[in-house]
């Protein structure tokens, strides 16, 4: 496989990202990679991913992507988000927060850390713990 050209240092910190989370550091991962955490936190969908990827040189097909994504998302790299939008979202930052979704468009925003208090939880079924609560807010341009 052939891909574009690659800072050395972000390609090592691309490896070592993987090995940390347990994956193998393959080339095909090590250039995804590269691509998704180089512009720091952001929401993609793997469309969006395979055309930065073939826009740069790494060939890779959408299927690979997808599949890599989920990789990610199960090594606890990525975080997919249950939007209810026709797309799966990928959110590369894994912290507790929630999100703003634009109508009609593809944006969606981080909302900042602390504007959000969540009291009055139901109890979670017998057996079970809540674990992580999503907070999607659906915004638009103002008329």
């Amino acid at each position: 496989m052939h891909s574009a050209p690659r800072n050395k240092n972000a390609a090592r910190e691309s490896a070592l990202r993987l090995r940390d989370a347990g994956l193998r550091p393959t080339r095909q991962r090590v250039a995804l990679a590269d691509l998704l955490f180089a512009k720091g936190d952001r929401h993609l969908t793997a469309e969006d991913l395979h055309e930065e990827a073939v826009s740069v040189g790494v060939p890779c097909s959408l299927a690979t992507v997808y599949n890599t994504l989920h990789q990610f998302t199960e090594a606890g790299m990525l975080r997919v988000l249950s939007l209810e939008t026709a797309k799966t979202y990928f959110d590369t930052n894994v912290s507790d927060h929630h999100h703003f979704v634009v109508d009609g468009s593809n944006d969606v925003l981080d909302i900042p850390v602390g504007n959000i208090s969540i009291s009055d939880l139901p109890e979670a079924p017998e057996g079970m713990e809540i674990t992580h609560v999503d907070v999607v807010i659906r915004v638009r341009p103002k008329r």
